[in-house]
């Protein structure tokens, strides 16, 4: 839902409205966290709600624990992305990436500390997570408020956060729906590999080749914000050429970066599962999926980035639309079809969810 802000505040800053960017932000926050309550309610059924999907109860099980310590990360997240939207908004970034840097050292000193030599295991875990990004709240929080860059943007709080929040949650749906239908096929794409033949494996190497995919993905969200916010306050400044011409550069240069890191992972198909795990069953595993994820990387760097440009234009809806037909009404039924029916395994499963996205 936060994607709404990020339309909304490029399109101020373009059209010099800079005293709308700040109402923009706590807006949006004030709705996302309103919508953190019932996520938060899932979390905690979260178990129940795996083993109903049909997990085994030991998966579930584990699952829900490192789901409990993720519940304040959702009301951090709630608050943190309507901020960073703002400041990119106004192309405000080394801030952001100096913040998670030093956040990121933190979190690997503490975590190793909270896992290794207390003893907390998962919970501890993900309980480390959700501190991290109150940090970075906190963080990004100080520095808007002392930073001469966001003097304009930023008035403080304002009772005009709680008007208009009906037009707001319109397109903030449309956001959710958007980001919710893209992310959810990876999840899809896990419950279905855990119910195929020799769960273990199929588990192992789509983990393994899924944070590579999450890795690379990074890159390609950089990619994503950056067409956002140029298309955004470019359309808000009334200059749509230079907006389209943004959006060919954006493009190319994802495009460009995706292959070289695909090419890469091809080269090392063989090893690269030993990053996560020495078991020769699933890096012989991973090396046949390595293909479809060299693909996958390639569609997955250009497709972020059309969708920020999407988002730049508020065209969220209508991307919306576009992720229901080519995830859930052609791929993950003939994903389901051929990985079960015809017990082609987790490689077509893959293939279908991610070929079609």
């Amino acid at each position: 839902m936060g994607s709404a802000v990020e339309t909304l505040c490029g399109q101020a800053y373009g059209a010099n409205k800079f005293d709308m960017m700040g109402i923009y932000m706590q807006r949006s926050a004030i709705l996302l966290m309103a919508t953190g309550v019932p996520l938060a309610v899932l979390y905690i059924f979260s178990s129940r709600i795996l083993i109903l999907l049909g997990q085994s109860p030991e998966i579930a099980h584990a699952a829900a624990i490192f789901v409990y310590g993720l519940i304040p990360q959702i009301f951090a997240y709630a608050v943190i992305f309507p901020i960073q939207k703002f400041m990119q908004a106004q192309s405000i970034m080394a801030p952001s990436a100096y913040i998670s840097a030093g956040t990121l050292a933190v979190h690997l000193v503490l975590s190793y500390l909270v896992v290794y030599k207390f003893g907390l295991g998962l919970l501890g875990s993900s309980l480390m997570l959700s501190i991290s990004w109150w940090i970075i709240v906190v963080a990004h929080f100080v520095y808007i408020v002392n930073s001469s860059r966001c003097r304009l943007t930023w008035s403080g709080f304002s009772v005009q956060a709680f008007s208009g929040l009906p037009e707001f949650f319109k397109l903030s749906i449309s956001s959710a729906v958007m980001i919710c239908l893209e992310n959810w096929y990876f999840q899809i794409l896990v419950l279905a590999a855990g119910l195929l033949k020799d769960p273990e494996i199929a588990l192992a190497s789509l983990t393994v080749c899924m944070t590579i995919s999450g890795w690379v993905f990074m890159i390609s969200v950089g990619c994503n914000a950056a067409a956002s916010v140029r298309v955004s306050n470019e359309l808000g400044a009334g200059n749509p050429k230079s907006a389209a011409f943004s959006v060919v550069v954006v493009t190319m240069l994802t495009f460009i970066v995706s292959v070289i890191i695909s090419m890469v992972i091809l080269f090392f198909r063989d090893y690269i599962s030993y990053i996560y795990t020495g078991g020769e069953d699933v890096a012989a595993a991973v090396s046949k999926l390595t293909p479809l994820l060299a693909l996958t990387l390639i569609l997955n760097g250009i497709q972020p980035v059309l969708s920020g440009v999407a988002v730049g234009c508020g065209w969220q809806a209508f991307v919306a639309y576009v992720n229901v037909g080519c995830y859930y009404i052609v791929g993950v039924p003939l994903g389901c079809l051929l990985g079960f029916y015809f017990d082609l395994g987790a490689a077509v499963i893959k293939a279908s969810l991610h070929g079609y996205g």
